[in-house]
């Protein structure tokens, strides 16, 4: 059965195999719901297994990506928990950050506008992330009296910006503009207001042209690395790139490269 989410949006180009996922609560700025969390990780989990799709975008429909988990839909359920409920909820908001790292194929996410806590997180979780000018980004917990490190982002963050300034984003909250989380490596690129999404497709479809294998080879390998030694690390990239060299991908990438044309990857 095809994907069918119902608390987002989802297409498939067959012509790109890139898959949309549009975060489509515009009257809340996309804020999260405990559906909208259970469907994201369920998606992330399905989509290896999902025919003709090489690549993926998250966006958000109208003036913001992700605000975080609604305040009302979600912020107040929380203060009528009891303990055992709360730890449910906190391990599915991990599960789905785990779903998307653990995706083989490429996530892009396409910032269009505000990004923040558990959005912000999100984004941190794609593997590139393209946003607009307006795409200010903030984590946001301590401001509510939460722990900074929630849904993994005391381990993505330092990876990405270094542990200083992810230490001072997490532990004060603020807000970065797009300008300045790209200047530090937080942003891929930034384009004007109103682009995100197509310049979003533009990579995500530049990806999915690629060898599909390696590249799935190449994101499990930098997760993986980070808890290796170099020499574990070499021996790890000496297996993986031999069965590489083992994949028609290979062979096709050589006579393209011989033949001075564009290869056509499977």
């Amino acid at each position: 059965m095809p994907l069918n989410p119902s608390s987002f949006l989802y297409e498939v180009d067959a012509a790109t195999s890139v898959a949309t996922i549009t975060l489509n609560r515009p009257e809340r700025r996309n804020a999260l719901t405990f559906e909208v969390y259970d469907e994201l990780r369920n998606t992330f989990r399905a989509l290896d297994r999902e025919p003709g799709i090489r690549a993926v975008v998250i966006t958000g429909a109208g003036a913001a990506f992700c605000t975080g988990g609604d305040v009302r839909d979600i912020i107040g359920p929380l203060l009528e928990m009891d303990a055992p409920e709360l730890l449910e909820f906190t391990r599915m908001t991990c599960d789905l950050i785990v779903a998307m790292k653990e995706c083989e194929r490429p996530i892009v996410g396409a910032l269009n506008g505000t990004v923040a806590g558990a959005g912000a997180v999100i984004a941190t979780a794609c593997d590139v992330r393209i946003a607009t000018e307006s795409a200010k980004i903030a984590y946001l917990f301590t401001r509510v009296g939460l722990s900074g490190a929630d849904m993994g982002i005391a381990w993505l963050l330092p990876r990405i910006i270094g542990l200083g300034r992810a230490t001072e984003l997490l532990m004060t909250g603020d807000f970065l503009d797009a300008r300045e989380a790209l200047r530090i490596g937080l942003y891929n690129r930034v384009v004007p207001d109103g682009e995100a999404l197509a310049a979003g497709t533009e990579w995500a479809a530049r990806l999915a042209a690629g060898p599909t294998s390696a590249l799935s080879v190449t994101k499990r390998a930098l997760e993986r690395e980070a808890h290796m030694t170099l020499v574990d690390a070499l021996a790890e990239e000496a297996r993986l790139q031999a069965a590489c060299m083992e994949d028609p991908n290979f062979r096709e990438g050589f006579r393209a490269f011989v033949e001075k044309r564009a290869a056509v990857f499977s």
